[in-house]
């Protein structure tokens, strides 16, 4: 102990045991969650792009909302999904309801039942938004959804012809739709959607990817790409945009913007652990060359 005492203090930086930064690590998530932090969040133009895009469409228009993750991405995927849904069924948009992806029909069915049904409970289904549910395919179904969408989706999710849903009536392909929104975290997922819809029809796309995704879908923008939510941070600021044009949904919109306190206390201290190894280390690293060279 006397030995490690004497130790200079850029070599104890070096030497911190692990289960201290685990510990300040796990408080930097706990104290913020118990004190309800929550910082500030601003849309910034990407997102803003999508909010605005929303806004734009006349009333009644029609929005297909594809679900591409799973349970494993909820805390980023989720808050997104649900953030759109509240701002079209707001404005009176029809809501087209798919999944590509096996898992992501359950993650549709959440928004139903802890969104849609509890705050929306004037819109009625088949009339104002549908749940078509999940088909394989992967980015083949895409491209055959692009003219022939009922050709693949014969029933709804309950196994209800479409053909007796009003709101499929006047719908055969993709181009049908006046936006496509992917809110996915892996593929097929948006990159995918841009692909073969959007570039292929001229169809306006967007929507939210993990964050871990978000920088290979970046280059899309704004071009093939109108706007991206990327990750938590992109959640909260589509949150951010709806509960300041729409007050009355500050009780219900904010899942993302609330986690957002933790994650950024985490975020700090992460960042100082790496400056102070980075700093240790190269203080070190010069002893050591000054040593050698005596």
């Amino acid at each position: 102990m006397a030995t490690q005492e004497k130790l200079p203090l850029f070599e104890r930086m070096l030497k911190i045991d692990r289960r201290v930064i685990f510990v300040l690590i796990a408080l930097a998530v706990i104290v913020p969650m118990m004190l309800k932090l929550v910082f500030v969040v601003r849309p910034s133009p990407v997102v803003q792009a999508i909010f605005d895009k929303v806004e734009s469409l006349p009333e009644g228009s029609r929005v297909l909302l594809s679900y591409d993750y799973g349970p494993a991405t909820v805390p980023e995927n989720q808050p997104m999904a649900d953030a759109l849904v509240r701002h079209c069924l707001h404005l009176n948009h029809k809501v087209y309801i798919i999944a590509v992806w096996a898992t992501g029909e359950a993650q549709a069915n959440q928004t139903i039942q802890n969104v849609i049904i509890p705050e929306f409970p004037a819109k009625r289904y088949g009339e104002d938004y549908v749940q078509l549910g999940y088909k394989a395919g992967n980015q083949g179904l895409i491209n055959a959804i692009y003219t022939d969408l009922k050709g693949m989706f014969t029933t709804d999710a309950a196994g209800v012809d479409v053909n007796s849903i009003p709101m499929m009536s006047p719908v055969t392909g993709l181009k049908d739709f006046g936006l496509i929104l992917s809110v996915a975290s892996g593929k097929p997922g948006l990159k995918e959607w841009v692909q073969f819809a959007g570039d292929r029809g001229n169809i306006p796309v967007s929507g939210g990817v993990t964050a871990v995704e978000a920088p290979l879908l970046y280059p899309y923008y704004p071009r093939q790409l109108l706007g991206l939510m990327g990750g938590l941070q992109g959640a909260a600021e589509y949150e951010a945009a709806l509960v300041t044009k729409y007050p009355q949904f500050k009780e219900t919109s904010l899942t993302a913007v609330k986690s957002m306190g933790p994650q950024t206390i985490a975020h700090f201290v992460i960042i100082f652990f790496v400056i102070i190894g980075n700093v240790a280390f190269f203080v070190q690293k010069k002893r050591d060359k000054l040593n050698r060279s005596k």
